[in-house]
């Protein structure tokens, strides 16, 4: 392993803090947020940071935080499963069309997107004015929705979420579809999305139980949003069962949406051609149980990715930057992790304060997607260089293939 890649901060009273970031900008309220979760009791052997750290709500993105006997919900987050899908295709650069508008448009009418409802489709579900067939939504359901029942009786205000109706759709924010070029010029469909209503659901649940049960010890914690819930409570076992759902709710929600990508793709290209050919589907907002240096432990990953040696992941850029295919080296230091994405460096509200609609424009020459006043706040320049990020993590990933987008959906 390369040493010079990983920096060291030691916390005090708390575990150390390993750090793959450099030549990245690291912000101090980050820095802080880090330190106040190392010093949880729990947390096991040291906390890994990935290069698109960045703050956020309870402990910080691009974070890997292993425990033992407790778990903390908010570090999981509310956008429980989120994560990319990718479908290497046999189409090549000479397949696509010369105006890539009727494209987008066919993408964006098969995949629901944003937070408006469009025209009313099958069993209530948004699905625009080009309804994509509902037969993969059914089936997917079906493999859901006798776990969601159980956990409803634990949770009944959960079955009032837009569980159903929000499968296989992608939502809004830095969520995306994209259609993509190869280093060699193979097309590749690519989207990000995660659980949707209802796993918001169950992370505001649940982190609003754990802060109730620690009532009284609140006040003793670096951050309310650090309560945890502690092995062999009722709460723990039911949140680790929710939460495990949310995560196949995720996966299956990309696998539908990939599905009517694919078939919006055949209306508009009628060329014959396969896909799946190197198909990767993987989370970065999720706890799981693994083994790591000699114990079983709870991993959570906050804005990041599992990277075992071998195993395939997906690392995007922003819109019109890079996008990464990566094979995992497998790093124990880094609990087996990689970045999830490039990472922000500014809040949505500052990147629409500093940029403008021309800049946008600018930013995403050459690239078929919205270019508006309601996307500023994805602009690349609110990102962290993913060419940066990437070599910062050069003893974590390898990359497989570097992908350039040519169509971007977004929310």
């Amino acid at each position: 392993m390369d040493e010079n890649s990983q920096q060291i901060m030691q916390v005090e009273g708390g575990r150390p803090v390993r750090m793959w970031t450099e030549g990245v900008p690291v912000e101090e309220a980050a820095r802080q947020q880090l330190a106040n979760t190392a010093r949880m009791p729990f947390i096991y052997h040291h906390i890994a940071v990935m290069p698109d750290v960045h703050l956020g709500k309870g402990s910080t993105i691009g974070s890997v935080i292993p425990t033992l006997g407790a778990v903390i919900p908010a570090a999981v987050g509310v956008d429980i499963g989120c994560g990319m899908m990718a479908a290497k295709t046999t189409l090549t650069a000479n397949d696509l069309p010369d105006n890539l508008s009727r494209l987008r448009s066919a993408i964006e009418r098969a995949v629901p997107h944003g937070m408006s409802p469009k025209t009313r489709g099958h069993r209530g579900r948004d699905v625009g004015s080009w309804e994509a067939p509902p037969a993969s939504v059914d089936t997917a359901w079906m493999k859901l929705k006798d776990e969601f029942d159980r956990i409803c009786q634990k949770a009944p205000s959960l079955r009032n979420t837009n569980n159903y109706r929000h499968l296989g759709t992608l939502g809004s924010g830095n969520h995306f579809v994209e259609v993509c070029l190869d280093e060699v010029g193979f097309v590749w469909f690519m989207l990000h999305s995660g659980s949707r209503g209802v796993g918001n659901a169950i992370g505001t649940h649940f982190i609003e139980l754990a802060k109730k049960d620690m009532r009284s010890h609140l006040a003793n914690l670096p951050d309310q949003d650090l309560a945890y819930l502690s092995e062999g409570t009722q709460h723990y076992d039911d949140y680790v069962e929710a939460v495990s759902w949310a995560q196949k709710f995720a996966r299956m929600n990309r696998e539908v949406m990939m599905q009517n990508l694919i078939a919006a793709v055949r209306t508009v290209i009628t060329k014959p051609f396969e896909t799946h050919v190197e198909a990767v589907n993987c989370h970065h907002n999720y706890v799981q149980k693994e083994r790591h240096f000699g114990k079983d432990v709870l991993v959570t990953r906050k804005g990041a990715v599992s990277a075992r040696e071998g195993e395939l992941g997906i690392i995007p850029g922003s819109m019109g930057a890079k996008s990464f295919i990566v094979r995992g080296k497998g790093n124990p230091e880094s609990f087996h992790s990689c970045s999830h994405g490039a990472g922000r460096t500014m809040s949505r509200t500052e990147a629409k304060r500093r940029f403008t609609v021309a800049d946008q424009e600018r930013a995403t020459e050459g690239v078929e997607c919205r270019k508006d006043a309601n996307v500023i706040d994805e602009i690349p320049m609110a990102y962290k260089d993913i060419d940066a990020v990437m070599h910062a993590q050069r003893d974590l990933v390898e990359v497989v293939h570097t992908l350039k987008q040519v169509v971007c959906v977004k929310g």
